[in-house]
Protein backbone atom coordinates (compact mmCIF):
# COMPACT_ATOMS: atom_id res chain seq x y z
CA UNK A 1 0.00 0.00 0.00
CA UNK A 2 1.26 3.48 -0.63
CA UNK A 3 1.92 5.79 2.29
CA UNK A 4 -0.34 9.10 1.80
CA UNK A 5 0.82 12.19 3.31
CA UNK A 6 -0.12 15.40 3.99
CA UNK A 7 1.29 18.61 5.70
CA UNK A 8 -0.56 22.04 6.51
CA UNK A 9 1.43 24.60 8.19
CA UNK A 10 1.59 28.68 8.55
CA UNK A 11 3.55 30.96 10.28
CA UNK A 12 4.02 34.88 10.82
CA UNK A 13 7.14 36.87 9.75
CA UNK A 14 6.73 40.04 11.15
CA UNK A 15 8.95 41.59 8.62
CA UNK A 16 10.50 40.71 4.99
CA UNK A 17 12.78 37.89 6.15
CA UNK A 18 14.29 34.92 4.90
CA UNK A 19 13.30 31.55 6.17
CA UNK A 20 14.91 27.60 5.57
CA UNK A 21 12.29 24.93 5.74
CA UNK A 22 12.72 21.15 5.05
CA UNK A 23 9.52 19.12 5.25
CA UNK A 24 8.86 17.14 1.73
CA UNK A 25 9.82 12.90 2.03
CA UNK A 26 13.22 13.10 0.23
CA UNK A 27 13.63 10.70 -2.84
CA UNK A 28 15.78 7.84 -2.46
CA UNK A 29 15.53 4.22 -3.51
CA UNK A 30 14.04 2.85 -0.75
CA UNK A 31 11.33 5.66 -0.82
CA UNK A 32 9.90 6.20 -4.31
CA UNK A 33 7.44 9.78 -4.69
CA UNK A 34 4.42 8.64 -6.81
CA UNK A 35 2.99 11.98 -6.42
CA UNK A 36 3.34 15.36 -4.69
CA UNK A 37 2.31 18.65 -4.74
CA UNK A 38 3.83 21.71 -2.06
CA UNK A 39 2.37 25.14 -2.45
CA UNK A 40 3.50 28.48 -0.43
CA UNK A 41 0.80 32.06 0.25
CA UNK A 42 2.71 35.30 0.54
CA UNK A 43 6.14 35.08 -0.67
CA UNK A 44 8.63 36.67 -2.73
CA UNK A 45 11.07 33.92 -3.74
CA UNK A 46 11.08 30.39 -2.80
CA UNK A 47 14.43 28.74 -3.73
CA UNK A 48 15.36 24.74 -3.56
CA UNK A 49 18.62 23.41 -2.07
CA UNK A 50 20.38 19.91 -1.64
CA UNK A 51 19.65 18.88 2.10
CA UNK A 52 22.20 17.42 4.47
CA UNK A 53 24.17 14.48 2.45
CA UNK A 54 22.32 15.00 -0.25
CA UNK A 55 19.17 13.29 1.19
CA UNK A 56 15.98 15.48 0.38
CA UNK A 57 16.00 18.99 -0.45
CA UNK A 58 15.48 22.56 2.34
CA UNK A 59 13.42 25.46 0.84
CA UNK A 60 14.64 28.76 1.04
CA UNK A 61 11.62 31.35 1.01
CA UNK A 62 11.60 35.30 1.19
CA UNK A 63 8.61 36.90 2.74
CA UNK A 64 6.48 38.72 4.96
CA UNK A 65 3.09 38.66 7.48
CA UNK A 66 1.46 35.50 7.25
CA UNK A 67 2.75 32.55 5.23
CA UNK A 68 0.90 29.19 4.46
CA UNK A 69 2.43 26.10 3.50
CA UNK A 70 0.56 23.11 1.81
CA UNK A 71 2.12 19.77 1.08
CA UNK A 72 0.76 16.49 -0.25
CA UNK A 73 2.24 13.47 -1.17
CA UNK A 74 2.05 9.74 -2.08
CA UNK A 75 4.89 7.27 -2.07
CA UNK A 76 5.89 4.04 -2.27
CA UNK A 77 8.20 2.36 -0.08
CA UNK A 78 10.34 -0.52 0.03
CA UNK A 79 12.66 -0.95 3.19
CA UNK A 80 13.45 -3.85 5.51
CA UNK A 81 14.42 -3.52 9.00
CA UNK A 82 16.25 -5.89 9.98
CA UNK A 83 16.59 -6.86 13.87
CA UNK A 84 19.67 -4.40 14.70
CA UNK A 85 20.61 -6.76 17.61
CA UNK A 86 22.18 -9.21 14.46
CA UNK A 87 24.00 -6.56 13.43
CA UNK A 88 28.18 -6.27 13.53
CA UNK A 89 29.37 -2.90 13.98
CA UNK A 90 31.93 -1.69 11.50
CA UNK A 91 35.20 -1.06 12.44
CA UNK A 92 36.08 2.28 13.06
CA UNK A 93 39.57 2.56 10.48
CA UNK A 94 36.92 1.16 8.22
CA UNK A 95 34.60 4.04 8.22
CA UNK A 96 33.80 5.90 4.67
CA UNK A 97 34.46 9.90 5.66
CA UNK A 98 30.72 10.89 5.20
CA UNK A 99 29.96 8.89 8.29
CA UNK A 100 32.67 10.46 10.59
CA UNK A 101 31.06 13.26 11.21
CA UNK A 102 28.31 11.44 13.14
CA UNK A 103 30.87 10.34 15.56
CA UNK A 104 31.36 14.13 17.02
CA UNK A 105 29.95 16.32 18.93
CA UNK A 106 27.44 18.89 17.47
CA UNK A 107 24.99 21.75 18.50
CA UNK A 108 22.55 18.99 20.71
CA UNK A 109 24.52 16.26 21.04
CA UNK A 110 27.52 16.09 23.51
CA UNK A 111 28.93 12.38 23.07
CA UNK A 112 32.06 13.51 25.03
CA UNK A 113 30.36 14.32 28.00
CA UNK A 114 28.93 10.50 27.99
CA UNK A 115 31.72 7.97 27.22
CA UNK A 116 32.54 7.15 30.97
CA UNK A 117 28.94 6.85 31.16
CA UNK A 118 28.40 4.76 27.84
CA UNK A 119 31.05 2.44 29.40
CA UNK A 120 29.87 1.74 32.33
CA UNK A 121 26.17 1.22 31.24
CA UNK A 122 26.89 -0.46 28.19
CA UNK A 123 30.47 -1.45 27.84
CA UNK A 124 30.07 -4.99 27.73
CA UNK A 125 27.93 -5.18 24.26
CA UNK A 126 29.18 -5.03 20.93
CA UNK A 127 27.93 -3.76 17.64
CA UNK A 128 23.77 -4.09 16.98
CA UNK A 129 23.18 -5.67 20.58
CA UNK A 130 24.72 -2.09 21.80
CA UNK A 131 22.80 0.21 20.01
CA UNK A 132 19.76 -2.15 21.15
CA UNK A 133 20.43 -1.65 24.55
CA UNK A 134 21.08 2.26 23.86
CA UNK A 135 17.30 1.84 22.34
CA UNK A 136 15.94 0.25 25.19
CA UNK A 137 17.56 2.82 28.05
CA UNK A 138 16.66 5.83 26.58
CA UNK A 139 12.92 4.06 26.35
CA UNK A 140 12.93 3.43 29.66
CA UNK A 141 14.54 6.08 31.24
CA UNK A 142 12.85 9.72 28.77
CA UNK A 143 9.02 9.73 29.70
CA UNK A 144 7.76 11.02 26.12
CA UNK A 145 6.11 14.83 27.69
CA UNK A 146 4.73 17.09 25.46
CA UNK A 147 6.20 20.53 26.54
CA UNK A 148 8.96 19.37 28.54
CA UNK A 149 11.40 20.55 26.39
CA UNK A 150 11.72 23.50 23.71
CA UNK A 151 14.17 24.14 20.81
CA UNK A 152 17.13 24.80 23.25
CA UNK A 153 17.16 21.81 25.15
CA UNK A 154 19.91 19.28 24.57
CA UNK A 155 20.23 15.04 25.04
CA UNK A 156 22.33 16.46 28.36
CA UNK A 157 19.11 18.36 29.51
CA UNK A 158 17.35 15.47 28.84
CA UNK A 159 19.59 13.38 30.23
CA UNK A 160 19.17 14.80 33.19
CA UNK A 161 15.49 16.09 32.95
CA UNK A 162 13.97 12.46 31.83
CA UNK A 163 11.34 13.73 29.80
CA UNK A 164 10.98 15.05 26.07
CA UNK A 165 9.33 15.03 23.07
CA UNK A 166 10.53 12.74 19.83
CA UNK A 167 13.39 15.24 18.91
CA UNK A 168 14.65 14.54 22.79
CA UNK A 169 14.47 11.25 22.36
CA UNK A 170 16.55 10.78 18.74
CA UNK A 171 19.35 13.42 20.24
CA UNK A 172 20.23 11.19 23.64
CA UNK A 173 20.16 7.84 21.67
CA UNK A 174 22.96 9.69 18.97
CA UNK A 175 24.49 10.85 21.34
CA UNK A 176 25.09 7.48 23.49
CA UNK A 177 25.68 5.79 20.41
CA UNK A 178 28.50 8.37 19.50
CA UNK A 179 30.15 7.74 23.08
CA UNK A 180 30.17 4.49 22.53
CA UNK A 181 32.15 4.89 18.98
CA UNK A 182 29.32 4.29 16.87
CA UNK A 183 28.24 6.50 13.98
CA UNK A 184 24.80 8.49 14.80
CA UNK A 185 22.70 10.26 12.68
CA UNK A 186 19.44 12.27 13.14
CA UNK A 187 16.13 11.56 10.97
CA UNK A 188 13.48 13.35 10.32
CA UNK A 189 10.24 11.82 9.34
CA UNK A 190 6.55 11.07 8.47
CA UNK A 191 5.64 7.79 10.24
CA UNK A 192 2.40 6.33 10.86
CA UNK A 193 1.72 5.11 14.20
CA UNK A 194 2.96 8.23 15.56
CA UNK A 195 0.51 9.75 18.53
CA UNK A 196 -0.49 12.50 18.32
CA UNK A 197 0.76 12.88 14.05
CA UNK A 198 2.94 15.14 13.57
CA UNK A 199 6.87 15.31 12.33
CA UNK A 200 8.71 12.87 13.67
CA UNK A 201 12.18 12.10 14.16
CA UNK A 202 14.64 9.13 15.13
CA UNK A 203 17.72 8.78 14.54
CA UNK A 204 19.92 6.14 12.15
CA UNK A 205 22.93 3.99 13.34
CA UNK A 206 26.29 3.25 10.75
CA UNK A 207 26.75 -1.11 11.24
CA UNK A 208 27.39 -3.61 8.62
CA UNK A 209 24.80 -4.31 6.17
CA UNK A 210 22.65 -6.89 6.37
CA UNK A 211 23.56 -8.91 3.23
CA UNK A 212 27.49 -8.39 3.64
CA UNK A 213 28.90 -7.58 6.99
CA UNK A 214 31.87 -5.85 5.00
CA UNK A 215 30.10 -3.11 3.86
CA UNK A 216 28.59 -0.53 6.02
CA UNK A 217 24.73 0.66 5.72
CA UNK A 218 22.31 3.27 8.03
CA UNK A 219 20.13 1.71 9.83
CA UNK A 220 17.06 3.33 11.64
CA UNK A 221 15.97 3.07 15.53
CA UNK A 222 13.23 4.67 17.03
CA UNK A 223 13.41 5.30 20.93
CA UNK A 224 9.91 6.51 21.26
CA UNK A 225 9.00 2.52 19.79
CA UNK A 226 6.10 4.71 18.27
CA UNK A 227 7.03 4.96 14.65
CA UNK A 228 6.50 2.00 11.53
CA UNK A 229 10.02 2.42 10.14
CA UNK A 230 9.22 -0.03 7.78
CA UNK A 231 7.34 2.66 6.23
CA UNK A 232 7.98 5.84 7.64
CA UNK A 233 8.97 8.31 4.74
CA UNK A 234 12.35 10.45 5.11
CA UNK A 235 12.83 13.84 5.60
CA UNK A 236 16.44 14.47 5.92
CA UNK A 237 18.97 13.55 8.25
CA UNK A 238 21.98 15.68 9.92
CA UNK A 239 24.25 15.62 13.12
CA UNK A 240 20.84 16.70 14.78
CA UNK A 241 18.15 18.84 14.75
CA UNK A 242 20.19 21.90 14.09
CA UNK A 243 20.70 20.34 10.21
CA UNK A 244 17.04 19.32 9.43
CA UNK A 245 14.80 21.61 11.15
CA UNK A 246 11.49 22.09 10.17
CA UNK A 247 11.69 25.96 10.15
CA UNK A 248 14.79 28.23 10.68
CA UNK A 249 14.25 31.64 10.49
CA UNK A 250 16.78 34.60 10.00
CA UNK A 251 13.65 36.96 11.38
CA UNK A 252 10.96 37.63 13.53
CA UNK A 253 8.83 34.50 13.43
CA UNK A 254 5.16 33.40 15.27
CA UNK A 255 4.51 29.78 14.57
CA UNK A 256 0.60 29.66 14.24
CA UNK A 257 -0.42 26.37 13.62
CA UNK A 258 0.65 22.97 12.31
CA UNK A 259 -1.67 19.54 11.17
CA UNK A 260 0.28 16.33 9.90
CA UNK A 261 -1.70 13.21 8.44
CA UNK A 262 0.01 9.72 7.53
CA UNK A 263 -1.81 7.17 6.01
CA UNK A 264 -0.71 4.11 5.69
Amino acid sequence: MPLILSAQFAFDLEHASDALLQFEAARTHEQVVLASDTSFSSCESVNRIAAQDDIGERVWIRGEGRVDVRYTATLAISRRIPPVESLPAMALHHLPGPAVKYLLDSLYCHPTQFVDFADAEFGGLKGGAKVAAIRDWVANHVAYTPGASNSATTATDTFHGGAGICRDFAHLFVTLARACSIPARYVACFAPGVTPQDFHAVAQVYLASEDNPQTGAWHLVDATGMADLEHAAIIGVGRDAGDVSLLTSYGPLRFVSSDVSVVH
